[in-house]
């Protein structure tokens, strides 16, 4: 199973969590996105939830010998999230990583301050939030994210990807009342590789989507 695109993915992701609506099982909805890439996934669930949409600015933290490596995440001010196992097999220790911590942070806020234009973020307490990404791999972003929402009191937290690995959505199973996702594939190398177009969002699109309105 393949999506043509995050629209395409976000459409699919969108009908079993619209189900969840009409049982009464996601009642005063908001949704989050992991940008770039959960956006447009996280527009088309919004749409039809008819649910307010915003951003949780999260950024990973790569290792040294490979960024694209994720071996941890922050949200905003809150401290990294670290995968041990990863920072023992390759002997790291997070004192080793603070100099990428601080660059994270920076383009966190940076992101924030553009996406946002200055809106408040959204009160989470006592909602339904239905954090949102483009896929699944490892599970280190959606892990700080998860932390970041429930210390805002949620009345339920969702976590929904159009396909996961079976080993993050086991690792994380703890942090979200639930996982929803279409695809979860025996074997599973990156999320880029169940999209024919995966192309890297820009900030104006983002910017773009944010602003369109969206139910409340």
């Amino acid at each position: 199973m393949r999506f043509q695109d995050r629209r395409e993915a976000g459409r699919a992701l969108a009908a079993p969590l619209v189900e969840r609506q009409r049982s009464g099982l996601l009642e005063n909805p908001v949704v989050l996105a992991l940008p770039r890439g959960g956006v447009p996934v996280a527009d088309e669930i919004a749409g039809a939830l008819r649910a307010p949409l915003d951003v949780l600015v999260v950024r990973k933290i790569g290792a040294p010998f490979n960024p694209e490596v994720g071996i941890g995440a922050l949200v905003g001010e809150e401290p990294p999230v670290f995968d041990e196992r990863a920072l023992a097999v390759l002997g790291l220790t997070p004192e080793q990583l603070s100099g990428r911590v601080d660059a994270e942070r920076r383009e966190t806020r940076r992101r924030e301050e553009l996406y946002r234009g200055g809106r408040p973020a959204p009160v989470l307490r006592g909602r339904t939030v239905v954090v949102v990404d483009d896929g699944l791999a490892t599970g280190v972003t959606a892990r700080a994210a998860l932390r970041a929402v429930r210390a805002a009191a949620p009345a339920r937290l969702l976590l929904a990807v159009p396909v996961c690995s079976h080993q993050a959505t086991e690792a994380l199973r703890e942090e979200a009342d639930e996982i929803v996702y279409v695809y979860q594939p025996p074997h599973f190398e990156a999320v880029g590789q169940w999209y024919d177009d995966f192309a890297q969002l820009t900030d104006d699109e983002v910017v773009r989507t944010l602003r369109q309105p969206h139910g409340g």
